[in-house]
């Protein structure tokens, strides 16, 4: 048996054709056009125009299918389940939190340079850990280094002991469980319960201004339809024809002369720094980053978006997170009492009816349509 055996045959390059690469022109004219259009030039009360609180709203549903897009290739094309990627996108924010909240200034409510919490709890100066915080290129070199790091040591002593299955998906939870404990903390210096809000500007310019809203509106679009290039790429690759054997025999593919280790490695790592960038580009939209966002929920929402989409399938995820939260914003207005029971029931639906998720199902649909009309 030869080594080639046992991978997917290859694609090679992006493989969209000429719909798909129709799509993506479509999806940069909207984001990175249409959008600002709509939204800095209609007037207000025009029925074109798109509202501020939409433009935040698809803008923080943008950072969610990037995580759902991250969770799509560990998962869908590698097979392991994390449940503790919620901690990587809070990492991700608190990098950016910290610079925000050392842009603030003396405006805050002590009008001091340390932010208020510090002053709250008499701190005198800031953390080690705050060295940085005030260069906005260094903050992102961390926001990508620390979550990459962290990813990197935790995976390769995980994937070297060979834990997979559910006990990986137990002890990435276990993690992104004792990380919000320890950010829940005071004395850690990331704001403890309340974590950090009240924002001002990003790089010296007001952050509350429609324009600036925009330009991450925009730097969010263009960062998610580069990620699933990427990842569209990469899965075509002879690198991410190995994952997908990893996932369907990882036995085999070790026998063949794979190390296992090294992919499981880089893609686990990979996904972690997407998760950490989405995370970063959420907190200035959203306005606020607390330790709920390591909550063991968040960590389950992640998955929930890829398996609802449709896992390996790269534009399902991105569909399930604008789909589930889409739904969630809807009916958390419309039946504020009853919007869980909306969303369990419709979790439960897509489980029974759509094992394979959205794009699963339409893609069924459309076969069965073209065998009929053969």
């Amino acid at each position: 048996m030869t080594s080639s055996s046992i991978l997917p045959k290859p694609k090679g390059g992006l493989m969209l054709g000429v719909g798909g690469w129709g799509a993506v022109v479509v999806a940069l004219a909207v984001v990175a056009a249409m959008a600002p259009v709509l939204n800095l030039l209609v007037p207000v009360g025009s029925a074109l125009h798109l509202s501020d609180y939409a433009v935040a709203l698809i803008g923080k549903i943008m950072c969610y299918a990037i995580c759902a897009l991250a969770m799509d290739l560990i998962w869908g094309y590698t097979g392991i389940l994390s449940l503790g990627h919620g901690l990587f996108f809070a990492l991700g924010g608190y990098g950016m939190g910290m610079y925000l909240m050392r842009q603030i200034g003396r405006d805050g409510s002590y009008h001091s340079d340390l932010p208020d919490f510090m002053v709250f709890l008499d701190w005198k100066t800031v953390p080690w850990h705050w060295t940085f915080s005030e260069s906005f290129i260094a903050q992102m070199i961390l926001v990508v280094l620390v979550p990459g790091l962290l990813a990197f040591i935790f995976g390769f002593f995980a994937f070297r002991s060979r834990i997979k299955g559910v006990y990986f998906s137990i002890i990435t939870q276990a993690m992104t469980f004792a990380a919000m404990l320890l950010f829940f903390r005071n004395e850690t210096g990331f704001g403890g319960n309340n974590g950090f809000t009240d924002f001002k500007r990003i790089l010296g310019i007001p952050i509350a201004q429609p324009s600036t809203r925009m330009v991450l509106f925009v730097l969010t679009g263009m960062t998610l339809i580069g990620f699933y290039l990427m990842a569209r790429w990469l899965v075509n690759t002879k690198f991410g024809r190995v994952l997908q054997a990893i996932r369907d025999a990882e036995n085999r593919v070790m026998f063949c002369g794979y190390n296992p280790l090294a992919y499981k490695l880089a893609i686990w790592t990979l996904s972690a720094v997407m998760c950490a960038i989405a995370g970063a580009l959420y907190v200035p939209q959203v306005g606020i980053i607390n330790p709920s966002e390591m909550s063991a929920a968040s960590g389950i929402e992640i998955a929930i978006w890829a398996a609802v989409g449709g896992r390996a399938s790269l534009i399902g995820p991105i569909i399930g997170a604008f789909f589930v939260n889409g739904a969630k914003s809807w009916f958390t207005q419309a039946f504020p009492e009853f919007w869980l029971y909306f969303l369990g029931a419709l979790f439960i639906l897509v489980t029974l009816y759509l094992p394979d998720g959205i794009v699963g199902g339409v893609k069924k649909l459309l076969n069965k349509n073209a065998e009929v009309k053969a």
